[in-house]
């Protein structure tokens, strides 16, 4: 048999012939099988929440309720959240119009043919089983693998934080937020003062190094639900929800004593970087309109100086004064302009 990952099967059927021979079978890879005799008992399996990778079964298999039938009790499973990634198997003496209008439903996955009381053909029912958790497989590996691509899509290769494109596209989700909510939500750019400086001097592979550096550090600072990206090469982007301008500031205050503040270690030499910060509030607008404020803020606070914090619109000024730059003096040989 080559199901060799651990499995849970379900096998109902009332005919012993049938679960004589499938059932050691499916066992012989370790895989827990549970037997049914009834409609009832197949529920009863299926509500434990063990995770099933392939259902058996038996359309002879008989209910208590006469209301039930196992076209209904699949039909009804199906219906349940989760449920669709189960393979199910139908045996069956005959083909009727009911089981072609399941398969082609995807109520059922595949049809095995066996009349009661006859031999079963386990060579033929292993081949079918196995094919059809290939295949199963085989599906799921390239889900995973279009879901990565869409992730992959969305992120920054080098800083692992969201791109420019996956940054607008969540804000506009976060602003209808506001507007339903009638939340905040700020926007926080940042950018590293004179990067290009540190990129002629220490190469491209040191200042990626460093990029990758102060978004670790950034993320570690912000809430599960806070967003960050990288628009640009030395640029990073926060959309704060439920946030103000103040609560944006205050944060913008934190980063650059935390995150700035701190020398970096790259090559054995220990770097001291600054940023300056712009900030915008949403107020249910376009985040296109507040991304063009907030950097319109950001290049107020590149007019005037390193690490400083500009606010679009009234909010006032932080009161503190810039974090002032460590020197050789503070134990650390610290390379700066």
């Amino acid at each position: 048999m080559s199901i060799k990952t651990p499995q849970n099967f379900l096998l109902a059927s009332p005919d012993p012939a049938l679960l004589t021979a499938l059932e050691p079978y499916l066992a012989a890879s370790g895989a827990r099988v549970d037997v049914a005799l009834s409609v009832e008992a197949a529920l009863a399996s299926i509500a434990t929440g063990n995770s099933l990778s392939l259902a058996l079964i038996d359309a002879s298999l008989p209910a208590m309720d006469t209301r039930m039938d196992v076209g209904r009790m699949l039909a009804g499973w199906r219906a349940e959240e989760g449920a669709g990634q189960v393979p199910i198997v139908l045996i069956s003496d005959s083909v009727t119009q009911e089981w072609i209008d399941r398969l082609a439903e995807g109520v059922i996955d595949d049809l095995l043919l066996h009349a009661p009381g006859e031999a079963v053909d386990v060579a033929y029912c292993r081949l079918r089983i196995e094919m059809l958790l290939r295949n199963r497989q085989q599906a799921c590996e390239l889900d995973q693998l279009r879901e990565a691509q869409v992730v992959n899509a969305q992120m920054d290769h080098l800083t692992g934080v969201y791109n420019r494109e996956a940054m607008v596209a969540m804000l506009f989700r976060e602003t209808d937020r506001v507007q339903r909510m009638g939340s905040s939500l700020s926007l926080l750019l940042l950018d590293i003062d004179d990067f290009g400086h540190w990129n002629s001097r220490l190469g491209n592979g040191a200042c990626d190094e460093l990029l990758c550096q102060v978004a670790a550090r950034i993320t570690r600072l912000l809430r599960s639900y806070d967003i960050l990206g990288r628009p640009g090469k030395d640029e990073f982007l926060l959309g704060l929800p439920g946030c103000t301008a103040v609560n944006a500031m205050m944060l913008a205050e934190r980063i650059r004593v935390e995150v700035f503040a701190v020398p970096y270690r790259v090559g054995g030499d220990s770097i001291r970087l600054s940023a300056c910060f712009g900030i915008a509030t949403s107020m249910g607008r376009s985040p296109v309109v507040v991304l063009r404020e907030a950097e319109q803020a950001l290049q107020w606070a590149r007019t005037a100086g390193p690490e400083s914090i500009q606010c679009y619109g009234d909010c006032p000024h932080p009161a503190d004064s810039p974090v002032t730059y460590l020197s050789a003096s503070s134990g650390d040989e610290l390379m700066a302009w």
